[in-house]
């Protein structure tokens, strides 16, 4: 027999089938195996096993090694292969990783095992003073405790902190106490207990909702519900009903601080058969969790955009949550979109899909308009509370009147009175750090790092001047390095800041902030949140990680402190993407039985956007949207491509795109009514990582599949040693 393998290495050139002999070995699709390649010998995937090879027998090796005792790669996850590698051009090896956790690569996890002890049955029911001396009172409490306390048996570790380790070896040794050798599962959250699960009366919508998709089989369903309308209740209840019927569910959240919160209430629900995947636990947790799905002994999955490839068999169900949420979209190889992956994956198993969001993507409400999608809505809340008052705040008015600060009048005199009252804020701003910029008065010199074309950010905390891109790290300026001023200004505030601001003008209050800086080490999301949650602090602060999902019942008032972060950059979704961020940090605010307060801080308040947001009127906003997007042919009237070149040298790199830009032409003038615009430039982040940058963006029309994906083989085979390049539809971020 002959084994078919992928070699687990990323390199175009050898991403194809090679033939192994199978020799002695039991080898089976869908296991990994170790096998010599060249002068090494590598890790691969076998995807098929065939009885005979076309190729002489003295030129096919033998694999050395079956890796798993298992198929690991489910028939379904090998069909998504194909899919994925035809449909995204992606190469199999980089699908392939996707499909199992990182660290099983090499072998960096494996089970969890521990030396598990307990009474031998044949000394059960016996006189311990027939085998133990009087004396021996150690062996005594010991066999008394394995009978009577721990029946079961007991861990190793454990039962040392409470008996004599001699008088357990002693008994082990005459084969009174058993001592084997027990696989432990890792559980991640242990610490989060779920509560006793309350009986939820649906509201008419939402049992309309559930009835809806429940009795559907193989559809699609865009579940549009306005912020604290129970949308995770409908999900819940829709996956009662898949498990019922014996099939199993994914559901997935765009934010990992969202986890916990959802997970307490999943596993009140659900119990023990709900695993989490994502990528902020530890490798043996992920692992094991990894493992509960293949085994079948999970019937739920929770989790962030990479459990999309959980291997649940018999899929009923796959939900995602804020579906609008840009963190859905890979920007890394591999590249994909999770709703095309889910689509995939409801049409192979005959499943629902579910997207739920308070304000989805423009693209999303349109699909739904054309029947691709069926809406189903829910307008109010669920306790009947009214949406929060938004009050828009003009601060070109605010710096008028003298006030400089990042924070109005009106916002100050909200804060005194929330915290006076007893309830909770929180604070949306979108920028971490202390300053975005540190700059000489004297002479106009910026500090920047000297890998990437951006500003470098004080973070005051750490005393040091950090690049978001590239991570690197400088010590702070007293003077300026190019004339020697000692004048020196901070950029725009960020969160570190606006704490420390906040801790002056209300000394004693407890404040807290949620960011990338403050929830790098495990477990920080949920300690964070629950501080908050427990009012051990009045205050949080935070990025868009404080934007979606979470229940706080004494939030009475959010402060968004910038709303215009994100309406000037230079991308055709920034008005859709302010509306969004503003909506839902809006809606953490008056989700109980208290009336909740939102100051929206602008310098643009004319902007159409901000009448919509304080209205809360997503339909109205969408109309506009739409026309604007089909007078300009914006996506969803055309297809994004973009095209992106970058190397070390850049005038190889420009080389690259010179021969990319020059194809592509060619393919226009072949197919000029597919193409509504084609130009190159250098990307606005000039250089990352020394790596310079530049860029093609091509839009094309509706149903143009055949020119996209010749455009993804012009990339492919314009590859050159030392530059990257690579094409993607629709991208994210066109910085």
């Amino acid at each position: 027999m002959f084994a078919e393998v992928i070699v687990d290495i990323a390199a175009s050139e050898i991403d194809r089938i090679f033939d192994y002999d199978c020799g002695d070995l039991d080898v089976t699709r869908g296991v990994r195996v170790n096998v010599p390649f060249g002068r090494l010998v590598t890790e691969g995937f076998v995807i098929g096993i065939k009885e005979t090879s076309a190729l002489p027998k003295d030129k096919i090796k033998k694999v050395i090694k079956i890796l798993d005792k298992q198929p690991i790669i489910t028939d379904e996850m090998f069909e998504l292969m194909d899919y994925m590698t035809s449909r995204l051009r992606l190469m199999k090896v980089d699908v392939l990783r996707l499909f199992i956790p990182a660290a099983m690569r090499g072998g960096r996890v494996r089970e969890l095992t521990r030396q598990f002890a307990y009474l031998s049955e044949d000394y059960r029911d016996r006189d311990p003073n027939e085998f133990i001396r009087k004396s021996a009172l150690a062996q005594h409490e010991l066999f008394e405790y394995l009978l009577t306390e721990k029946p079961e048996g007991e861990l190793v570790s454990e039962l040392t902190k409470v008996t004599s380790a001699s008088a357990l070896k002693n008994l082990a040794e005459r084969g009174i106490v058993v001592i084997t050798d027990t696989e432990l599962m890792r559980l991640p959250y242990s610490d989060i207990k779920p509560d006793k699960s309350k009986k939820v009366i649906l509201t008419e919508e939402q049992a309309h909702a559930v009835n809806a998709i429940t009795h559907a089989s193989g559809q699609s369903f865009l579940l549009h519900g306005v912020t604290g309308s129970g949308k995770t209740e409908v999900y819940m209840h829709c996956i009662e009903e898949t498990l019922k019927q014996s099939r199993t569910a994914i559901m997935l959240v765009p934010e990992i601080s969202l986890t916990p919160q959802v997970l307490r209430n999943f596993r009140s629900r659900f119990g023990d058969s709900v695993a989490i995947l994502h990528s902020a636990l530890s490798h043996g947790e992920k692992f094991d969790e990894w493992r509960k799905c293949l085994s079948g002994d999970a019937k739920v999955v929770l989790g962030a955009r990479s459990a999309v490839f959980a291997p649940l068999e018999n899929l009923g169900i796959i939900i995602i949550d804020e579906e609008h949420d840009s963190s859905y979209v890979s920007d890394r190889n591999p590249r994909y979109s999770t709703a095309e992956i889910a689509e995939w994956r409801v049409k192979y198993n005959g499943a629902n899909l579910v997207l739920g969001s308070a304000t989805p993507s423009v693209e999303t409400y349109y699909s739904s308009k054309i029947c691709k999608y069926r809406l189903l809505e829910l307008t109010g809340r669920v306790n009947k509370r009214p949406l929060p008052e938004i009050e828009v705040v003009n601060m070109c008015r605010e710096i008028a009147h003298g006030n400089n600060s990042i924070f109005s009048t009106s916002l100050m005199r909200e804060l005194d009175d929330c915290i006076k009252n007893g309830n909770q804020a929180m604070l949306f701003l979108n920028r971490r750090g202390y300053a975005s910029f540190v700059m000489c008065k004297a002479c106009g010199y910026v500090a920047k790092c000297e890998r990437c074309d951006v500003s470098l950010v004080y973070h005051r905390e750490e005393s040091r001047l950090k690049c978001h891109y590239c991570g690197n790290m400088y010590s702070t300026l007293d003077v300026c390095p190019q004339c020697g001023s000692p004048f020196m200004k901070e950029g725009y505030i960020g969160t570190e800041k606006v704490v420390r601001i906040l801790e002056e003008a209300f000394p004693g209050v407890g404040v807290l902030r949620m960011d990338n800086d403050t929830t790098r080490s495990k477990g920080a999301h949920a300690k964070i949140l629950a501080e908050f949650g427990s009012k051990k602090a009045q205050l949080l602060v935070g990025t868009q990680m404080i934007a979606k999902g979470h229940d706080f019942p004494d939030v009475t008032l959010v402060g968004i402190l910038d709303a215009d972060m994100s309406l000037h950059m230079a991308d055709y979704r920034s008005v859709e993407r302010t509306y969004q961020l503003t909506t839902q940090v809006a809606g953490r605010a008056g989700r109980a039985l208290q009336k909740g307060k939102v100051v929206l801080q602008t310098y643009a308040p004319q902007h159409y956007v901000y009448n919509y947001v304080r209205t809360g009127d997503y339909k109205g906003f969408y109309e506009k949207e739409i026309n604007l997007r089909e007078v300009t042919k914006y996506p969803p009237f055309s297809t994004i491509m973009r095209v992106m070149v970058s190397g070390t040298d850049d005038g190889k790199a420009s080389e690259v795109l010179k021969n990319i830009y020059e194809r592509i032409i060619k393919l226009k003038d072949e197919n000029p009514e597919k193409f509504l615009y084609l130009a190159y430039m250098r990307a606005p982040l000039k250089k990352i990582m020394d790596e310079y940058r530049m860029k093609i963006l091509v839009r094309v029309a509706v149903n143009s599949d055949d020119v996209i994906g010749s455009i993804y083989d012009i990339v492919n085979d314009c590859k050159v040693s030392k530059v990257t390049s690579y094409a993607e539809v629709n991208p994210v971020k066109l910085s």
